[in-house]
């Protein structure tokens, strides 16, 4: 298979376009004007709200006006990580695609089709002369994946649909109808580095190649977080060893994914420099056995390198302590049998950095009941306060709550079978989804999310399965002819 050749032609040419425009979350502008000026072009009612929200809307096809007017939405904005050589600035260059067999990938990065798939559904459909809908609006928020900040920022009254079809979901057959609330906590532990006592050698260990994945959606499953493990080598050490010091832990880059890679420099006696370097060697072993299902290409190394200042010891125990003790991952499950072992509540250490004077900790937590969430949050800003640390939490977003009686979940469930013959599985999400935030500001909106099967987004193996995308597009074009009139 060739590009030419995926289907349908109108999605993969929207989103062939969309990749050519840099979007990473908080610097959308570039696409906020694509979508203006595209809108506009087309003769279309355009409007960008003061948050950088954008709006499209376009009328009914004949004989379909009376209809209920659907809201399509996606997140215009995308995920920038990449393989630690590969060469791209994110804010310039486009994003370069391949086809593997029956997924489209990137080269060296993110892929850029969470959620620029959707976006590129919507714009298909804004497009179309040939497709039977009622009115429609299509919304396109920005920095979803930071924050939620467009959706949060959105006012009353800038979308009037009666449905909204949230199309940002990553495995086909399953509609999402609930997703978790969550917040951010950070940490900063406030340091002093000093000169390394005389006769330390220095070593720089590294660990790379993890599967890593989406903080939510992908905690179920089980990966190895690198903060993680390289905190748990340290804390094994330094209660091996006597005066081992610690002079850098750096990991992680992004709030909403579980860490691929990571590093630290310690300064160690040289009379030991050679038993912790079997020590890592064993270590390695050991932890490849207990993630031998997950993560198969771990990457370890450990190599002498320069001097350099260290962080004062008592504080440097401290945030080594923490990270041992600091919870990490399932929490709790979903006890409401429809949502069918769903995650309910989790926690993901996600990014730390060494500066001169601080060490900063980021880490998220989610759960679709919000006295769970807020429990979760103290648990992890108790363990970073006992040692030390200075604890904010943001103020996060809302769970939303599956409705019961749907009749947007019907329409899309009886289409689901109709064409396909088997039902979709009707489920919640372990992971943030706009919904949560449109249901506290339109609390009679009726909403359901659908998408393509993606895979390891937030990842540079992010891949979009060719052949869902066709099948989405054809489920979403017969739910658009099944919405009802308006009474």
């Amino acid at each position: 298979m060739n590009k030419s050749e995926l289907k349908p032609a109108v999605v993969f040419e929207q989103f062939a376009k969309i990749n050519q425009i840099p979007r990473p979350s908080k610097r959308e502008e570039k696409m906020i004007a694509y979508l203006k000026d595209w809108g506009e072009s087309h003769e279309l009612d355009t409007k960008v709200d003061e948050t950088g929200n954008v709006i499209i809307r376009k009328g009914a096809t004949p004989g379909m006006e009376n209809r209920k007017t659907v809201i399509l939405q996606s997140h215009m904005d995308m995920v920038c990580d990449k393989l630690v050589d590969y060469e791209i600035d994110f804010d310039n260059d486009p994003i370069k695609t391949y086809i593997d067999g029956e997924w489209l990938t990137a080269e060296g990065t993110t892929l850029g089709a969470d959620d620029g798939i959707g976006c590129a559904m919507e714009l298909a459909l804004l497009a179309s002369d040939d497709v039977e809908h009622g009115p429609i609006e299509c919304v396109f928020t920005r920095d979803e994946e930071t924050g939620l900040t467009g959706a949060e920022g959105m006012k009353a009254g800038f979308m009037t649909g009666d449905y909204l079809i949230n199309l940002d979901s990553e495995d086909e057959g399953e509609i999402f109808v609930s997703c978790a609330g969550g917040r951010n906590t950070t940490a900063k532990f406030t340091i002093k580095k000093v000169d390394a006592p005389a006769g330390l050698f220095f070593l720089r260990a590294q660990l790379k190649g993890l599967v890593g994945g989406h903080s939510g959606d992908d905690i179920n499953k089980q990966r190895a977080n690198a903060i993680k493990l390289l905190g748990r080598f340290l804390y094994q050490t330094i209660n091996k060893y006597e005066g081992v010091r610690l002079a850098q832990f750096n990991s992680g880059k992004l709030h909403n994914a579980i860490p691929r890679d990571g590093m630290f420099v310690i300064a160690v006696p040289h009379d030991v420099k050679e038993n912790i370097k079997a020590d890592w060697n064993i270590f390695a072993s050991q932890v490849e056995d207990e993630f031998c299902v997950t993560d198969t290409q771990m990457v370890w190394t450990m190599e002498s390198t320069d001097p350099e200042p260290v962080i004062e010891s008592g504080v440097a125990r401290n945030f080594i302590f923490a990270l041992q003790a600091v919870d990490n991952g399932i929490y709790a499950i979903c006890q409401d049998p429809a949502l069918n072992g769903l995650v309910e509540t989790s926690s993901n250490i996600a990014s730390i950095k060494t500066t001169d004077d601080s060490i900063d900790i980021l880490s998220s937590q989610r759960s679709n009941v919000m006295s769970n969430l807020d429990n979760m949050c103290a648990t992890i800003g108790a363990c970073f306060r006992l040692a030390g640390a200075e604890v904010k939490h943001s103020d996060g977003y809302p769970a939303w709550k599956m409705r019961s009686h749907s009749d947007l979940q019907r329409i899309v469930k009886e289409s689901y079978v109709k064409l396909f013959g088997k039902e979709p599985i009707m489920r919640g999400i372990h992971a943030g989804l706009e919904c949560g935030l449109f249901s506290e500001r339109y609390p009679n909106l009726d909403m359901v999310s659908f998408g393509p099967t993606l895979r390891f987004v937030h990842t540079p193996d992010e891949r979009l399965h060719i052949p869902t995308v066709q099948m989405v597009w054809d489920h979403l074009l017969d739910v658009l002819k099944q919405i009802p009139e308006k009474k």
